[in-house]
């Protein structure tokens, strides 16, 4: 049987105080109805609707490059309303309804729930709350079967002490769905087609409600204001700090770690407190990384070291290098093994060789650095023109002085020395001292000018 999952993303969020779409907030550093979809595409759907209304131009430029149908809901009439917008592309196999702010369901827990559908059975995804204020409650008959669920501002003081309360995950029968949908009305205190009441439609007809439940309540959990979205965030990095440390990852303090992409570590690392780890990030074995890094779409080899309030971002680390404190790679930054970048050094587009060292105050950007090449502190590469990026080139074994200004295009032989203070405009050749600096003038007895007196 075919699956369409309908993802209902319309509403404006007016609780969250801001002007982007409530969907397209960041969890983990990605909107939250990117969770959503990436759950649905964990399924194998055979198509995905997106139902958008407030800041629709938003949600398709934010989703321009997914595989996914829009469905347009002109005016917020309710859940039922929104599904019915999204079924024109429906299929006739299974649908699953799903929220675009309710980003951290798993993909097990939903194949769960649609196991349980066939023409004579739907499926509903509840939980059950010590506090459950705001959800529709689930109504059962006397043999404990699902009948119903009654929102909060239409319940009773009886039903309102029911714990087990609707999540809004439901699946069902394209066929069914079709069915039901006209049925629905709007006599409710909001006025609106509530999706919930094919629950009843459903049991009316004898068609039996499977009810599953998650694995943790924050699966489930949706998201209508900032402290909402705080919670949910560190629920989730919390998940994934138990994972990390299950793997043998040493986190000096799980709940000060922030994963926004995807993060493999080799045997025995160890991240210090308040780190950042954004995009694709891979940690050899033995790696350390201080505390209050960010690192991005970065690959750090076995055995490095890198200290605090570094940010390395599009780098290649080969391995058993040593970078900052405070340091900056840059996209394009490569190292070889053992070179090293000290504090406050910035790299751009750069391949530091073997055993090389940057270690102070330094800019190299557009260059390449041999073997076992020396940087002193205050070096800079000049690589642009104004309009355009030119490349330095040092060969094995240089030793660049302190202060040195090295205007590209230029190149610095193999073994060769640029004295300190110099600005070398021209290529220097193998084995060759390079001294470009105006002369020392020397006066003595001068006199050191004072303060005029005042008045």
């Amino acid at each position: 049987m075919t699956l369409d999952v309908v993802i209902l993303a319309a509403g404006q969020g007016t609780r969250m105080r801001s002007s982007l779409p409530k969907v397209l907030h960041r969890l983990a550093g990605k909107p939250m109805v990117r969770h959503v979809l990436d759950t649905a595409r964990g399924l194998d759907a055979d198509g995905i609707h997106v139902v958008i209304g407030h800041g629709a131009d938003h949600l398709r430029e934010a989703l321009a490059e997914a595989e996914v149908r829009f469905a347009v809901q002109p005016e917020q009439k309710g859940t039922g309303h929104a599904v019915a917008q999204a079924m024109e592309g429906v299929g006739r196999g299974k649908v699953l309804v799903l929220y675009g702010d309710v980003p951290l369901i798993r993909r097990d827990t939903l194949l769960t729930l649609l196991e349980g559908v066939d023409e004579h059975h739907m499926a509903l995804l509840t939980v059950t709350l010590d506090e459950p204020t705001g959800y529709g409650r689930l109504l059962r008959n006397a043999a404990g079967e699902a009948v119903a669920i009654v929102e909060q501002k239409d319940a009773s003081q009886t039903e309102l002490a029911i714990r087990e309360c609707n999540t809004g995950i439901m699946a069902m029968t394209a066929t069914q769905l079709r069915r039901w949908l006209p049925q629905l009305s709007a006599d409710n205190a909001q006025g609106e087609h509530y999706l919930t009441d094919v629950i009843a439609v459903a049991a009316a007809e004898g068609v039996r409600i499977a009810t599953v439940h998650p694995a943790i309540a924050t699966e489930v959990e949706g998201v209508n204001n900032r402290a909402q979205m705080a919670r949910l965030e560190r629920a989730h990095q919390r998940e994934i700090a138990e994972r990390l440390m299950a793997e043998g990852v040493a986190l000096l303090d799980p709940e000060r770690l922030d994963v926004r992409g995807t993060l493999r570590c080799g045997h025995d690392v160890e991240i210090d407190v308040g780190c950042v780890f954004e995009g694709e990030v891979e940690l050899g074995e033995g790696v350390y990384i201080g505390p209050h890094c960010v690192i991005r779409d970065s690959h750090i080899g076995a055995g490095t070291i890198v200290e605090a309030h570094s940010v390395i971002d599009g780098a290649v680390v080969a391995g058993l290098n040593r970078i900052g404190p405070f340091a900056r790679l840059r996209p394009g930054s490569r190292l070889a093994v053992g070179a090293k970048v000290g504090n406050f050094v910035e790299t751009k587009n750069v391949e530091v060789g073997e055993g090389s060292k940057i270690n102070h105050l330094s800019y190299v950007g557009d260059a390449r650095l041999g073997r076992d090449v020396n940087v002193g502190a205050g070096t800079i590469t000049c690589n642009y023109d104004g309009a355009n990026k030119h490349r330095t080139d040092i060969g094995d074994g240089a030793f660049i002085g302190s202060n040195t200004a090295l205007v590209a295009p230029v190149s610095i032989g193999e073994g060769a020395t640029i004295g300190a203070g110099s600005t070398i405009s021209k290529d220097v050749a193998d084995h060759t001292l390079a001294v470009a600096r105006g002369r020392q003038v020397s006066r003595p007895d001068w006199p050191r000018p004072i303060k005029d007196k005042p008045y």
